[in-house]
């Protein structure tokens, strides 16, 4: 294992939008930096936020080694002071865009905007990863939240096993993402689901960071316990976008 560390934060407060359930239109107030109503920027108070953020980020120990971002644009913006701190001290620094990590949609009969591409994302943020493609993409449908718990932990499972096989030896990770992948991530992490998928179990607030530290011994294949096997999970495929491997991180087990 190399990875020992994973930072989770949410975006700071951001501008509001409204959607009409009859109709699936998305409005916005303030205008969007990408023009997606749903893809807002800060709030001024979130700005500020973001900047407090970037005071902590750069004093973590272990210190971050690699970023991976939901696409929306608040998530991207938040990380922003942070990121030109770290890269003034290690310009290899990108953040990587992934969809797999991005914000939670319920089930509709319309479908949900889809974030700003990475081309449209790269006008405003120099620092991101030119290169990356994503592990995988919700459907513009929504999901529900099982479904949710399970893209999330597909994705993780991911990110994790490839981090723990990069020859630079990165020790810790920091994702940006939002309230209810947030608490995806942490149930997902620790492997503990609640009876009451609504259940208050992990708290958070805007801009807030949590810190999961691994456990002691890689992943292995086995269905007592233990997560699955990076060779043992099938590759997400977009043509059938609902059907989400499954990585076997429940009843305590866990996708770290």
């Amino acid at each position: 294992m190399v990875l020992e560390v994973i930072y989770v934060v949410r975006h700071g407060y951001r501008s509001n939008w409204v959607v009409d359930p009859t109709t699936g239109e998305y409005t916005a107030t303030v205008r969007s930096p990408t023009g997606i109503p749903s893809d807002p920027a800060l709030a001024s108070y979130g700005v500020d936020q973001a900047r407090q953020l970037a005071d902590r980020i750069t004093s973590l120990s272990p210190p971050v080694d690699i970023i991976y971002s939901s696409p929306f644009y608040r998530c991207l913006q938040t990380l922003e002071p942070a990121v030109e701190k770290l890269a003034a001290k290690n310009s290899d620094i990108k953040v990587r865009v992934e969809n797999g990590l991005g914000e939670f949609y319920g089930l509709a009969r319309f479908d949900h905007p889809s974030p700003a591409t990475l081309d449209v994302l790269h006008t405003h943020f120099p620092t991101l990863h030119a290169t990356y493609k994503p592990l995988f993409v919700p459907s513009t449908n929504g999901e529900s939240v099982p479904t949710l718990h399970d893209r999330v932990a597909y994705t993780l499972h991911n990110i994790i096993s490839t981090l723990d096989e990069d020859p630079s030896g990165p020790k810790a990770l920091l994702i940006c993402t939002h309230a209810a992948s947030m608490i995806a991530m942490g149930r997902v992490l620790t492997g503990r689901m609640p009876d009451d998928e609504g259940e208050d179990d992990f708290r958070c607030f805007t801009c807030s960071l949590s810190k999961f530290v691994r456990k002691n011994s890689k992943p292995s294949s086995d269905t007592n316990g233990t997560s699955a096997a990076p060779s043992d999970v099938q590759k997400w495929n977009s043509s059938t976008p609902d059907l989400i491997p499954d990585v076997n991180w429940r009843n305590g087990t866990g996708v770290a």
